[in-house]
């Protein structure tokens, strides 16, 4: 048996991870989750059922099939709708501070369920095809590892020959044990730590989990041929191998323009890649310990602009979540009719992100004392969605 097929078996052992598909740009989730047919508002989409009480878009056929697996989130309600600030709150719960870094959902997840992965020895937070935001207090140990959907680490030369390696491993460790020797605080150790977790991670057997086209060919050709495709598939092997959170992303959802001949194109890719990972994941027995989450900065206007276009908007949009303690094949919240306004409870990106939290196992409770002195709860403070937790 191979490490990775035996990382595999561990994980299966009530190892709880996190794979975040992250929507860069804003995705138009009232033509994709919350359909208004006959609105006008609505767009030319239509809906179509789906395997769960719900529908979703005509151009995702695929994801209908596999929605029995998740929920859709139709009341969120955020407070950010501006490209940077809102990616970095929907990420960390926080709007941007000068004083203080917050730490990204990625590192608390990769901070939390490290611990339970004693025999881990690549990063425990991998983003693919983007770099996430960092770990802010938490320390770099947690900070995004970013790779291509190939699973190459970015700006990494290998060396060819062994020794020269070694060598200039040794020769960085020496200046390295020289600088915390003189006493310049903790960051010299964070920094060393980081060398010792790199040169760990360049001669473990466990980098083979990066290793996407070792699938074989019907399996990468299920998931699909682009970029979004192999980050799925490779998101797969990584949490399979006992990564906790592994972030994938996929731009491109800044239709300003042309909103609906964009999406014809870019709906067909994510649904084939989604589904693939939801139905992969299923077979394989790990969605019971895998959570999927869907999201980006925020929605899109119900109001089409005269350039046949949605703009931002983070009023009510959706968000969409599956598998570990989640339940599965229901809609919760709901806007009104042309989907300006939300009809239910609001949710925050604290509030989902509590409950990605607590879908895994991770404890509300936990405080942490930020840079600045301040302490800080767990998800901002964030309220779970009772309706979506098993």
């Amino acid at each position: 048996m191979s490490s990775l097929q035996a990382n595999a078996a561990e994980v299966r052992k009530n190892k709880k991870a996190l794979i975040l598909l992250w929507m860069g740009g804003g995705p138009a989730t009232i033509d994709m989750w919350d359909m208004k047919p006959g609105s006008t508002t609505g767009g030319p989409f239509q809906p179509i059922a789906t395997s769960a009480d719900v529908q979703i878009c005509e151009h995702l056929p695929l994801m209908a099939k596999q929605m029995h697996h998740m929920a859709i989130v139709r009341s969120m309600s955020t407070r950010e709708a501006d490209h940077t600030r809102g990616r970095y709150y929907m990420h960390t719960g926080f709007v941007p501070n000068p004083n203080v870094e917050h730490p990204s959902y990625g590192a608390l997840v990769a901070q939390q369920l490290e611990k339970t992965r004693s025999d881990l020895e690549i990063p425990p937070f991998i983003s693919v095809g983007g770099n996430s935001i960092g770990p802010g207090f938490l320390g770099m140990a947690y900070a995004p590892f970013a790779v291509d959907s190939n699973g190459r680490i970015r700006n990494l030369k290998m060396e060819t020959e062994q020794n020269r390696f070694k060598e200039r491993m040794e020769l960085l460790d020496r200046i390295e044990s020289r600088f915390i020797d003189q006493q310049r605080g903790d960051a010299p150790k964070e920094h060393a730590k980081i060398v010792k977790k790199t040169e760990r991670l360049l001669t473990s057997e466990q980098m083979d989990a990066f290793q996407v086209a070792q699938e074989p060919e019907n399996v990468q050709e299920t998931y699909g041929d682009t970029d979004f495709g192999r980050g799925c598939l490779l998101a797969r092997r990584l949490v399979e191998s006992g990564v906790p959170i592994v972030e994938v992303e996929l731009g491109g959802w800044d239709t300003h323009n042309n909103n609906f001949t964009s999406l014809e194109t870019k709906l067909p890719e994510m649904d084939q890649a989604m589904a693939a990972l939801v139905a992969d994941l299923s077979d394989r027995g790990m969605l019971d310990d895998v959570a999927i989450l869907w999201l980006g900065e925020f929605g899109r206007t119900p109001r089409i602009n005269g350039s046949t276009g949605r703009d931002h908007w983070a009023r009510s949009w959706s968000a969409v979540v599956g598998g570990a303690g989640f339940k599965r094949g229901i809609a919760v919240g709901s806007t009104s009719q042309d989907g300006t306004e939300i009809e239910t409870t609001p949710y925050s990106s604290e509030d989902l992100m509590a409950t990605v939290l607590k879908s895994i196992g991770i404890p509300l409770d936990i405080r942490f004392t930020a840079t600045n002195g301040r302490p800080m709860k767990i998800a901002a403070g964030g309220r779970p969605i009772d309706e979506l937790l098993a």
